[in-house]
């Protein structure tokens, strides 16, 4: 293990230490990495004051100076790839192999976010059609916001962070951002490079705060708009608190996945592994819910099993691993609680209830019966390493299951009918259906998000700097031309 690290708050462009700290562990050892600084109301409302004088600027930053800065910041990202895969996996137990991929998009949306700047803007408006405005022109342009909040979780520590800062920057807002408590290490190194790579002093802040003083990225009359990611239960208790704020919110799921008796079982069954227990199944995409036809359920069980044997489990540093720690020992505690309430309710352990640590190994619920449903596995996000598995008779009755939660992010489909892959598309209730894979399924540019509990709005670059901006008008009333 490396030497332990100490972060501070990135503040007015520079680091800020506290005379608070905590500390923060290792998810696959329980040995501490670092220390964090915990900001006071006084640093919390420095940093307000630094993103509202920093807007000033930020505001008048041409589009080639944007998208200049942005694309600086991409190529700093990468060349420091190697420190913020390290500090993404130890920060988090996030298997390497998969720190290495959030690093590849993180740089990936900076360049998008470098090119959206350059073509994002307005339009021309034809007011002539009124006949007591025969000469009137109308042009609309977008205006950013002003100072965004931004919170994000700790399964994707520097992408979902990048999500809420290239396109805050992008349109010339100024952002604060509340990274993950166990892994501020990738936003502060994200807010140091956009720094060094011109960015205004104070338009992108970092600060490491408890709930209490954190909140004020919701209600500070300073915040123009809040972007939060994380569990449903705060999102929309931070939301209550808002007032004039706007609010992005991309919460939780429980994955419905429906595999039909036209579909090739064998892709099924892999695809169907790895987005269920990837990360340990810490991804509000993660499958947690598959629906099988009775005519293939046997087969697609049998090869889904076999699939889950083969990934690689434990050590996160290991190239070979796909589900490594949950990220405490009390998630890991809920996780066994779930999977010991199914089996005590009658449904059957098909693989997995084991636990070493933090790390839990895949498992594989099956449910008999439609009474099972009321088990917080099937129910609720368990956001962990855990799928149940269930028998349909048609596919109408998969899309009726996949429905019947409080979440609606994303849900998969695996089918060769054309027909029923339109009829998903147009019967499921959620922000994306993904036909041929899995929920897990994205492309940074799409719009991205949820509906019912799984939250409000969508990010995705260029969706997210329309959310950011404002339209407004300049009217020409000229003189009817003779």
């Amino acid at each position: 293990m490396k030497s332990k690290s100490a972060f501070g708050h990135f503040i007015d462009g520079r680091i800020v230490d506290s005379s608070d700290h905590y500390e923060i562990l290792y998810p696959y050892t329980g040995e501490p990495i670092g220390t964090v600084a915990r900001a006071s109301g006084a640093e919390m409302e420095a940093t307000l004051d630094s993103a509202r004088r920093a807007f000033a600027a930020t505001r008048k930053l041409s589009r080639a100076d944007r998208a200049a800065i942005l694309l600086a910041t991409s190529r700093g990202v990468a060349e420091r790839r190697a420190e913020f895969e390290q500090a993404i996996t130890l920060g988090t137990g996030k298997p390497i192999d998969y720190s290495r991929a959030e690093v590849s998009r993180t740089i990936g949306v900076l360049a998008l976010a470098a090119e959206e700047a350059k073509r994002f803007g307005g339009s021309f408006e034809p007011l002539d059609l009124d006949p007591l405005h025969p000469g009137a022109v109308g042009i609309v342009e977008r205006f950013p916001l002003g100072v965004i909040g931004a919170i994000a979780p700790f399964n994707f520590p520097l992408n979902l962070v990048t999500h809420k800062v290239a396109p805050a920057l992008a349109t010339g807002n100024a952002i604060i951002v509340k990274p993950p408590p166990m892994c501020p290490g990738p936003a502060l190194m994200l807010a140091e490079i956009a720094a060094q790579s011109g960015l205004p002093a104070g338009a992108f802040n970092v600060i490491s705060a408890d709930p209490p003083i954190a909140e004020r990225l919701a209600t500070d009359d300073r915040i123009a708009m809040l972007s939060f990611t994380g569990s449903a239960n705060v999102g929309w208790q931070l939301k209550a608190k808002t007032r004039h704020q706007r609010v992005a919110l991309e919460l939780g799921g429980n994955g419905g996945l429906i595999v039909d008796e036209t579909a090739d079982i064998a892709h099924a069954a892999a695809r169907a592994a790895r987005g269920a227990f990837v990360h340990a199944g810490q991804v509000c995409l993660s499958v947690q819910r598959i629906f099988a036809h009775r005519d293939v359920y046997d087969d697609f069980l049998s090869r889904f099993t076999d699939e889950t044997r083969k990934l690689g489990v434990g050590d996160p540093m290991d190239d070979r691993t796909l589900v490594g720690p949950l990220i405490t020992p009390a998630a890991a505690d809920r996780v066994m609680e779930w999977i010991d309430e199914a089996q005590s309710e009658g449904a059957r352990i098909v693989l997995g209830n084991k636990r070493e640590g933090s790390v839990v190994w895949p498992t594989i619920v099956e449910l008999k019966d439609r009474k099972q449903h009321r088990l917080r596995v099937w129910c609720e996000e368990i956001f962990g390493p855990v799928a149940t598995v269930e028998k349909i008779d048609t596919f109408e009755e998969g899309i009726a299951l996949t429905n019947d939660s409080p979440y609606g992010l994303q849900a998969g489909v695996f089918t060769g009918d054309l027909a029923r892959a339109f009829t998903a598309f147009r019967e499921i209730e959620a922000g994306a259906v993904i036909i041929g894979d899995t929920g897990v399924f994205r492309v940074d540019t799409y719009p991205f998000g949820g509906v019912k509990g799984s939250g409000i709005g969508r990010e995705g670059v260029r969706h997210a700097m329309e959310a950011m901006t404002d339209p407004r008008m300049l009217v020409l009333n000229l003189p009817r031309r003779t």
